[in-house]
């Protein structure tokens, strides 16, 4: 790898292991190896590329989450869809289980958006790819069968459950729910037996 290279591997374990607003450029060139001038000339800043970090983290965990064995199966892909709709959050929610560091980064970068107008800009220029990608995964579909519409409004509902499960999970981790609850809670609440089925269970 070159010293681009280099720095962006850099600045994402910086991101895993000291969070994103407490990496500073010296922490990037020790985990990098690369020199303190290389992320001027290859980034223009550190803040750049501590953006570019991040959004290379979020795509890569993504398409961790989609080779987790599980919602592919054959059986669940010609299922019911809230079946396929469980087996896949499952999936998620095991990588939100197991990739704590990550989650925490993500969270932390929320907090940081209504001050930085920049992170912002950047996240909301990839946000819309985000959302396509979550559907082509709940629907066992390639990312280019996923239609615009569908992407702006499922993608966008996806992406809100995706994000407070996230802040769920380092808030109450014992207590997450699993993809069958979120199924459930999606069932009844379109058939409108949210508090008669509650009432039913107590």
């Amino acid at each position: 790898m070159g010293h681009r290279e280099d720095l962006l591997e850099g600045a994402k374990r910086c991101l895993l292991e000291k969070g994103y607003a407490r990496t500073t450029a010296r922490d990037i060139v020790a985990a990098s190896g690369a020199n303190l001038a290389s992320i001027g000339y290859h980034y223009g800043s550190k803040d750049a590329l501590m953006r570019q970090a991040l959004i290379a983290s979020t795509e890569e965990w993504g398409a961790r989450v989609a080779e987790v064995p599980g919602a592919d199966d054959p059986a669940t892909a010609d299922g019911e869809p809230l079946e396929r709709f469980a087996a896949v959050w499952d999936k998620v929610l095991q990588r939100i289980a197991t990739e704590r560091e990550f989650i925490a980064a993500q969270v932390e970068v929320l907090g940081l958006l209504p001050r930085d107008a920049a992170l912002r800009e950047a996240i909301g220029e990839v946000l819309p790819e985000g959302g396509e990608g979550l559907v082509a995964l709940f629907e066992g579909v390639p990312d280019d069968e996923v239609d615009a519409e569908a992407a702006r409004v499922v993608g966008s509902f996806y992406q809100a459950l995706l994000t407070g499960l996230m802040v769920q999970s380092l808030i109450t981790p014992d207590t997450m729910l699993s993809g069958r609850d979120l199924a459930d809670a999606l069932r009844r609440v379109s058939a409108g037996e949210v508090l008669g089925k509650a009432e039913e269970d107590a």
